[in-house]
């Protein structure tokens, strides 16, 4: 058997067991329930701690994220499709979580100019961990609008809809973001090097 084959069985070999899970999970069993979220809890978490900005807030979205999905799993239609079907609840638990701390959002007045860039190469240069502080430092509402534009794929018209603000006030949000963090990162760099 060719390599190929070998790694085409693995993948149908995974996908039959998630499929396998998320029916089992479906039918109320528990254990296929804690394999799931075992799958999944770390990369779910990820995603929270991104956009929560902070860990304990992440710990509690990540859970009440996957206690939505397990009462709500009975509608899960196409199995194969779990993976984004949590992703989704994990997201929108998280910007609900932020809604109800009545996130600040700045309207910006759809004339407004707002920076577009190119490419954020910039980044690049620096560790991951320092960028992780950088964005927790930032204000709720350009966290958020980061983290969905950049991490998470939306644009900016989904993101004004899921926020309820105008698609400019998310390209402003997000401009303002990048320039605050590019600050921080800049201080931060002098400070160590001075």
């Amino acid at each position: 058997m060719s390599l190929d084959q070998n790694l085409e069985n693995l993948d149908s070999g995974q996908q039959s067991i998630h499929k396998y899970l998320v029916v089992k999970s479906k039918e109320g069993d528990r254990r296929a329930q804690s394999e799931l979220y075992g799958l999944y809890a770390k990369a779910m978490f990820n995603i929270c701690r991104r956009l929560m900005g902070n860990e304990d807030e992440a710990k509690d979205a990540l859970q009440d994220a996957f206690v939505d999905a397990f009462l709500k799993i009975h509608t899960l239609e196409n199995e194969n499709l779990f993976s984004a079907w949590i992703k989704r609840i994990v997201v929108n638990k998280c910007i609900n979580t932020l809604r109800k701390k009545k996130l600040e959002m700045v309207e910006i007045n759809d004339r407004t100019d707002y920076v577009e860039e190119e490419e954020d190469t910039d980044f690049q240069k620096f560790e991951a961990s320092r960028i992780m502080r950088a964005i927790d430092q930032i204000s709720e509402g350009c966290r958020t609008v980061l983290n969905l534009y950049l991490f998470e794929g939306y644009d900016h018209k989904e993101i004004g809809t899921i926020l309820g603000v105008t698609e400019s006030a998310s390209k402003a949000q997000y401009s303002k973001a990048k320039a605050k963090i590019r600050k921080l990162l800049m201080d931060d760099n002098s400070m160590s090097y001075g």
